[in-house]
């Protein structure tokens, strides 16, 4: 078997045929600065289609997540609940606003965050929980709310790869005070570089859009409610171009196909390795969650073992990528807390030993079905 000729790369980009179209008439318009038609086009798609309360483009979910920090006035020594197991832009968010951020371990049945050991983190200085969706798989949200109600917390949904996600039937975003997600081109639905932030809190929806323009009542005045508009707050210029939501535009007008097609490519993962004797495990979706298809990963026995198999893909060509290492193992969590000494076994473990698959709409079964005998044949040896 040889894949010499034709390379299998962990992502590419989806393009529906629409996006330079789209692109076309909005430069045809006049207005390539942001909040234009094609903004307002994917701000009401999603208020519509999942019920959101309000929604704003982003240039990224990491500028989403900075929107969120300073919509619930994170303050230093404010200390924030959250994953070790997650991106970096999770906790850089909050630390810029001088918030402690505190990290809880995975649970042991799925990275994401252990819900159940949540409360005991708490203190007096606990502001807030973000939670993040890894795979989109949905955290536990009523022991999270349940808890925030009781100790009268703020709840950030980190839903970058959990577009089109289900919590007991709820939509993911859909739960907590606020909630980004992310447009990155190896997510779902991409316009390269991209995110929205959700406000499901009526309490911060003014301000939110004061913070997306600048800090300034931009977006009332051309609403006609103000006749001047000026600086009223801090803010950043967090809104993307109409060419980024041109794109966008062309990309959810196709998201039920898109996730029809890698919904099948992920059960043709599952089903082949789940018929297969393995020595690794496969990835398990709780039954209050729905599976919206981002990513299929294995969970191999140790660093080795899953070191073995992305040098054996790597030699066909396929390219096989792990994840995220544990954020309080990195060097600027320890200098910036030398004396953090929790131990936070499950959050390494899947940093050791969880390797992502190619996962893509082009991908094809053929494809599915070579780099699963590679897997297979590799662990026979």
């Amino acid at each position: 078997m040889s894949f010499s000729n034709n390379p299998i790369p962990f992502n590419k980009p989806y393009m529906t045929g629409k996006e330079l179209f789209y692109i076309e008439q909005a430069v045809k318009n006049g207005k390539i600065s942001g909040n234009g038609i094609f903004t307002q086009k994917c701000h009401h798609f999603f208020e519509k289609r999942y019920g959101f309360n309000k929604c704003l483009l982003t240039t990224s979910c990491t500028d989403a997540l900075e929107m969120a920090a300073i919509l619930l006035d994170i303050q230093p020594g404010d200390e924030v609940i959250m994953p070790s197991y997650t991106f970096v832009s999770t906790a850089n968010a909050f630390v810029l606003r001088g918030a402690n951020i505190v990290f809880v371990d995975s649970r042991d049945d799925h990275p994401g965050m252990d819900e159940n050991k949540v409360e005991e983190l708490i203190t007096n200085n606990t502001k807030a929980i973000v939670v993040v969706h890894y795979a989109g798989v949905a955290c536990d949200m009523d022991v999270i709310m349940n808890i925030a109600e009781i100790y009268s917390l703020f709840v950030v949904e980190d839903a970058a790869q959990a577009i089109d996600s289900f919590y007991k039937g709820g939509p993911l975003g859909g739960i907590g005070h606020l909630a980004a997600f992310s447009f990155h081109e190896t997510k779902n639905i991409q316009c390269g570089e991209g995110g929205m932030l959700v406000i499901n809190d009526p309490q911060f929806e003014k301000r939110a859009e004061i913070i997306w323009e600048k800090g300034t009542n931009r977006s009332a005045f051309f609403r006609g409610k103000i006749d001047k508009y000026g600086w009223v707050d801090i803010g950043s210029s967090f809104l993307p171009s109409e060419i980024t939501a041109a794109f966008l535009w062309a990309q959810l007008e196709n998201l039920d196909e898109i996730q029809e097609k890698r919904l099948v490519l992920w059960q043709t993962y599952h089903q082949i390795l789940s018929q297969a004797k393995i020595t690794f495990k496969l990835p398990i979706i709780p039954t209050y969650a729905s599976n919206n298809a981002h990513m299929y990963y294995l969970l191999f026995s140790d660093q080795h073992h899953r070191q073995v198999i992305i040098d054996q893909l790597k030699e066909y060509g396929i390219l096989s990528v792990f994840h995220y290492l544990s954020l309080h193992k990195s060097r600027f969590f320890q200098q910036r807390d030398p004396d953090f000494s929790k131990v936070l076994t499950r959050s390494d473990r899947y940093s050791d030993v969880l390797l992502r698959l190619p996962l893509y709409y082009q991908l094809s079964k053929k494809d599915i079905s070579d780099i699963t005998e590679i897997i297979l044949h590799s662990q026979e040896h």
